[in-house]
């Protein structure tokens, strides 16, 4: 099956979900959310078509890595490929984290979409806004989205958010107890 990826596959990522992920940048995006920051990854017929075979086979080449982070662009708007690939990257072993500007609701309604959240260990959800945007907080560039546990949303039939994710970073420094930094 074919994908539309923006780039190669970027390993060592340590931003773009929990411990060392290799991120795969999907190709084509139609949110055009304000800010974005990636927003070359927007034009469908930009980036490279190859096969999800041969992303399969650099996955299986992987060291060192934690699990892989669908992004783009937006998978969603490819996603019997993704759902191919994550499917395969849990074969070997390794977690999905998967970001979209869709909602997690309106993925639960159109099946090929569904069919990839079944290979979704956590989803980052909602358009980005930049009126809300933040460096203060997890795996999210504003506070509207949402990191979503899948497949506890899935079983419990409710979506279920990692709140440990969704509070505000706060890191202890000497005195100052409430001192927040800021990457």
């Amino acid at each position: 099956m074919k994908i539309r990826l923006a780039s190669t596959l970027q390993p060592d990522s340590i931003v773009d979900g929990e411990g060392i992920r290799t991120v795969i940048w999907t190709q084509g995006c139609a949110h055009a959310c304000p800010g974005c920051h990636n927003p070359e990854t927007w034009d469908f017929n930009g980036g490279f078509l190859t096969d999800t075979d041969e992303v399969n086979k650099e996955l299986d080449k992987l060291e060192g890595q934690d699990g892989i982070t669908l992004s783009g662009g937006d998978p969603l708007f490819q996603p019997q490929a993704s759902a191919e690939i994550a499917k395969h990257a849990h074969e070997i072993g390794l977690t999905v984290w998967c970001y979209t500007g869709f909602t997690y609701e309106d993925l639960l309604k159109r099946k090929p979409m569904l069919d990839l959240l079944k290979h979704v260990d956590v989803l980052i959800d909602g358009k980005f806004i930049l009126a809300e945007r933040s460096l203060n907080i997890y795996f999210r560039g504003s506070r509207n989205q949402r990191v979503i546990d899948v497949q506890k949303s899935l079983k419990e039939g409710k979506t279920v958010v990692i709140e440990k994710y969704m509070q505000d970073k706060d890191t202890k420094m000497g005195p100052e107890k409430n001192s927040k930094i800021y990457i």
